[in-house]
């Protein structure tokens, strides 16, 4: 164990080396924003970390948007997040994330960045092309196929998304069948258009609002990163944000204060798109680790 650590440190640095040229290569700003934050978004399935009177932020969009906001065109922020309640194979309560945001596009833009990302990161540490991981093959060259939520569910498990929903069902129906369906496709895959309950900070797509333009990416079994053309409709916002709250105070009574200053800064956000992408995980994708705890410096047992 300690041996494939060094190793996998190693490689984690030269990824995260890569993440940044990759970025700055594009013309995008490396930003730092805190990490103690007054008010988290009220997402329903996400619980920050109480810091004192504020929160260990579960992610930096908040911040990040209102630069867009205050007029920065391309983001990006390698940080760490904190989440209450997630340890396990593929989780951790503190991880690294890679956020980048960039005006002017909608969502289909960041996927043309992530085919391009991923086969850079992967020659810089010497994978090649083509990666094994948990038996499966992963072809790295792009195009990568997208698949909408509504077309994954119905082939890889019969279903109906507004069905699987109805009868809150929709997170067991995609780990149990949908993800091993996908990983078995022989390449990174986009799965797309989220039905728009699962997607509070997104935009609806033009002529069907019953989905969001929302992708994530998975490779190799693992999701990797999360994206979407942002909601700019504060008054939207702030009614999603309304029944986010609701369902966290009838799940366990727990409420955050309203995050007002990103709502009264998205008045004047332009259209953008944002995409958080694992760090640990694109490690783990990159070096075939099977569990997350070899590709951290140390674990939260070990501390």
């Amino acid at each position: 164990m300690r041996r494939i650590r060094f190793a996998n440190l190693h490689t984690r640095a030269r990824i995260l080396q890569g993440i940044r040229a990759f970025f700055v290569s594009r013309g995008y700003l490396e930003v730092e924003t805190p990490h103690r934050i007054p008010a988290p978004a009220p997402e329903a399935h996400i619980d920050a970390p109480p810091a004192g009177e504020w929160f260990l932020h579960p992610s930096p969009e908040l911040c990040m948007k209102r630069l867009l906001a205050a007029g920065h065109e391309r983001i990006f922020q390698l940080c760490r997040c904190f989440r209450d309640g997630e340890r396990g194979r593929l989780h951790l309560p503190e991880f690294t994330l890679l956020e980048w945001y960039r005006a002017g596009v909608d969502y289909t833009h960041l996927m043309a960045e992530c085919e391009a990302l991923l086969p850079v990161l992967a020659a810089q540490v010497g994978v090649g092309a083509e990666l094994r991981r948990g038996g499966v093959s992963v072809a790295l060259p792009p195009p990568w196929p997208r698949v909408t939520v509504a077309e994954a569910f119905r082939e890889a498990a019969g279903a109906e998304v507004a069905e699987v929903l109805a009868a809150d069902e929709f997170e067991p129906v995609l780990v149990e069948r949908v993800e091993p369906w996908l990983a078995g496709l022989g390449k990174p895959v986009f799965l797309t258009e989220y039905p728009v309950a699962l997607g509070a900070l997104a935009r609806t797509k033009p002529g069907d609002p019953s989905v969001a333009e929302r992708f994530e990416l998975y490779a190799g079994g693992l999701e990797l990163a999360n994206a979407f053309s942002e909601l700019t409709d504060a008054a939207e916002q702030r009614r999603r944000f309304g029944a986010e709250a609701a369902r966290r105070a009838a799940a366990d009574g727990s409420a955050y204060p309203s995050p007002e200053p990103f709502l009264r800064d998205l008045a004047t956000m332009p259209e953008a798109a944002g995409s958080a992408l694992g760090v640990d995980r694109l490690v783990m994708l990159l070096t075939g680790a099977e569990h997350i705890d070899p590709v951290v410096a140390f674990t939260p047992e070990e501390l």
